[in-house]
This record gives structure tokens, C-alpha cells and sequence, in this order.
């Protein structure tokens, strides 16, 4: 997404000019574009004046009118931020007031006795409500913005991937596993294989890219009535995971998660893949115990509710009391890039490393999918600074 959308805003900005995306998959949106819940994030978890505020901000109206411009749909069926324990409430109460900072639209504080008004099913001690919240199916968005690149005279080459990066006197020389291309300028946005490419450049590979799969679930067909629109829970400020949560998508279907476990491979897409190099590269490295040591509590709670299917289900009742067992089925997984710091650190906000004639996008968690349109006006003014 974000490659796509910044390909796109070069173009914009400079008709004619020659820009090629090389992907390595034989279809663009393959990884994370592709695999993703498809919410269109209103910007209520993050701090006001943050680049993750103001991107995710912006590019939720950018890309309304993206849509709009392409015919594609994305309703705004709401979120509604449930507190069922009573220590979630002061998160909550932040959680308003961080959304009235960064001017969301009809942000709503809600007692238990009012949650039936917008989600019948669903019981708590109070909750927040964001009616911004959209969804959109974002395979859909990354064809119109492919269809635009190669319109404009772009190029999008598929099963192009990057073997190296060469610097020359004035640009860089692209290595491909099918062709040799010289250019002034490269931005790479790689997501999961984000520090691979840095490290062709000499570039640091940390921050590390630790691939998390995240499982969901799905509601049973006749049971999508449970769900109007979006409930999740109140999120833990500790971790950039979630936790359990209900999301509609554009097709009807409500999705249950995704959790989110270590996975033994970059594109793990199931639990048996396994990458021998990349784990081992992996165990290696220090960074890797020093996360283990910060965040093994909720690694033990997020594999516990994988493998229990009854906590699981209890879990998602604190939300959906009138949930059963027989009501919640598989729907696949995606992996998360997750980038973490040489201390162990999860990062949470979008980080950029750049030299001269290139730049790297090593860290773009959600919202970007969201913040795409908003992100590439960033990523292009620095490279065209």
C-alpha cells in the first residue's frame, strides 16, 4: 500500500517522470495490504500532535476521496470501544480525550446501559464510541492505485525480487532476481522483508523485523447479526496489539481477532511454515531475548487463548455474552511486520531511515494501510527535499 501510494504522489507531482515498483510476489497486496482486517482507523489511540495522529487523520479523508474517485465502497459502520473490567475505565476516559484532541467527528462516551443503543448485542461497563470508523476492502484500493501508476506511464514489475542495492556516483543500481535497473532515486517499503533490504544498502539491519501471525475467526454464516459494526476492546498502552475484537467487513462478514503469536517465518502464514535462516538469524540475535524478557506475559496470554478454544470463547463473551462455541470458525491468518529495537522495544510509530538517494520506510504498523495517501506526501517530500 504505502509503495503503491507513493509511486502515485511522485507521478502526481511530476508528470512524466519514470518510476518503476518492483515486487517480488507475482501480485501486488500478496503480504500485509492483503491481509489485514480492512478498518479505515479514525485516529482515537493515538497521541495528539503524533505522526501516527496527524497521518492517520489526513490519509482517512484521503482516502475517502480516493475511494470515492474510484467507485470503491467503504461505509462507516462505527467502532465501539467496549471496558469490562473495571481497571480498563481510566484507559478509556483517556482514550475520549485523546480522540476530541485530534478532532474526530461525533465521538461519543457511552455508560453500560447505552450499549445496546448501538450494538445490541453487546454488554459493558461503559465504552466509547467512534461513528469515523469505516471499512474498506484494501485489495480493492491497491489495484486503483496500481491502475493509476501504470495510466500515468508508471511501471509495476511483479516477480522482481531484490537482490541488490548498489550505490553509484549519482543514484543506485537495483539487482533483481530478472532484470538490472539504474535509478536516481530508491524508496524502499518492503514490510516484512523492511531490514533485508536496509542491509543491502550496509544499512543497519536493526531495527528487526519479528514476524507476529495474527489468527482470526469469524462468526458462523447466521450468526453475522450479532455485530452491527466494530467492538473492540480497550486497548493496553503497553503493547501495539489489540486484543480480542469484532470487525464487520465490507462483504458482511464479521471477523474475531487477530491474536497475535511469534511466527517461525516472515510469511508464516501457518503455524506448521517454518524459515530455518530467518529463525536463525533470529535466535542470534540479542534483541530477540530482550523482547522476550519485556513482553513474555502477554506472549504466555495471546498463546494460551490460541490454543484454548473454550478461554477463547469466554474471552470473546465478556463482549458478546449471546456468543456460543459452534458460532466462531476459522478465516486464515496474516503476519504483522513488527519492528523492534535493539533493547527489545516493540515500536509503535512509523520510522524512516534515509541516505543519500534512498530512503526506507523500517517500520509501518497499522495505521498505515489507513494512513497510505497521507504517508507517501511524507515520504515524498523527503526525497524530494
Amino acid at each position: 500500500m504505502i509503495g503503491l501510494a507513493t509511486a502515485r504522489e511522485v507521478i502526481t507531482r511530476r508528470p512524466g517522470i519514470r518510476v518503476v515498483v518492483l515486487e517480488k510476489e507475482a501480485r501486488i497486496a500478496f503480504h500485509q495490504s492483503g491481509h489485514n482486517s480492512g478498518v479505515i482507523h479514525s485516529g482515537i489511540y493515538y497521541q495528539p500532535g503524533s505522526l501516527k495522529a496527524r497521518l492517520c487523520t489526513r490519509g482517512a479523508a484521503m482516502l475517502r476521496t480516493f475511494c470515492d474517485a474510484h467507485g470503491i465502497v467503504h461505509p462507516e459502520p462505527g467502532k465501539l470501544i467496549v471496558a469490562v473490567r473495571e481497571h480498563e475505565l481510566t484507559r478509556l476516559d483517556d482514550l475520549k480525550r485523546r480522540g476530541d484532541a485530534n478532532g474526530l467527528r461525533g465521538l461519543e462516551l457511552i455508560e453500560g446501559t447505552g450499549i445496546t443503543r448501538i450494538e445490541p448485542a453487546a454488554r459493558g461497563l461503559r465504552a466509547v464510541y467512534s461513528p469515523a470508523t469505516g471499512i474498506v476492502d484494501y485489495s480493492l484500493v491497491a489495484r486503483a492505485l496500481a491502475a493509476e501508476i501504470t495510466a500515468r506511464s508508471g511501471v509495476i514489475l511483479t516477480e522482481h525480487r531484490v537482490t541488490g542495492l548498489r550505490r553509484l556516483a549519482a543514484g543506485w543500481t537495483v539487482a533483481t532476481t530478472q532484470s538490472t535497473i539504474t535509478t536516481r532515486q530508491v524508496v524502499t517499503c518492503a514490510g516484512l522483508q523492511s531490514d533485508e533490504l536496509a542491509a543491502l544498502t550496509g544499512g543497519s539491519r536493526e531495527p528487526r523485523i519479528v514476524p507476529f501471525r495474527g489468527e482470526y475467526s469469524r462468526l458462523r454464516p447466521g450468526r453475522e447479526g450479532l455485530v452491527r459494526g466494530l467492538i473492540y476492546p480497550v486497548p493496553d498502552p503497553a503493547f501495539p496489539f489489540l486484543g480480542v475484537h469484532f470487525t464487520r467487513r465490507v462483504d458482511g462478514t464479521i471477523w474475531i481477532g487477530p491474536n497475535a503469536l511469534l511466527a517461525l517465518a516472515k510469511e508464516g502464514y501457518r503455524r506448521s511454515r517454518i524459515n530455518g535462516r530467518e529463525l536463525a538469524s533470529l535466535l542470534r540475535w540479542p534483541g530477540f531475548y530482550r523482547m522476550a524478557r519485556r513482553y513474555w506475559r502477554m506472549g504466555l496470554s495471546e498463546f494460551g487463548l490460541a490454543l484454548n478454544q473454550r478461554a477463547f470463547i469466554r474471552e470473546l463473551q465478556r463482549y458478546l455474552p449471546a456468543l456460543q462455541r459452534g458460532d466462531v470458525l476459522s478465516a486464515g491468518a496474516g503476519v504483522r511486520a513488527q519492528a523492534v529495537s535493539s533493547d527489545g522495544r516493540l515500536l509503535d510509530d512509523f520510522v524512516f531511515a534515509e541516505e543519500e538517494g534512498i530512503l526506507h520506510v523500517r517500520n509501518a504498523p497499522s495505521p498505515a494501510a489507513t494512513a497510505c495517501l497521507a504517508i507517501a506526501e511524507v515520504i515524498v517530500d523527503r526525497v524530494s527535499s
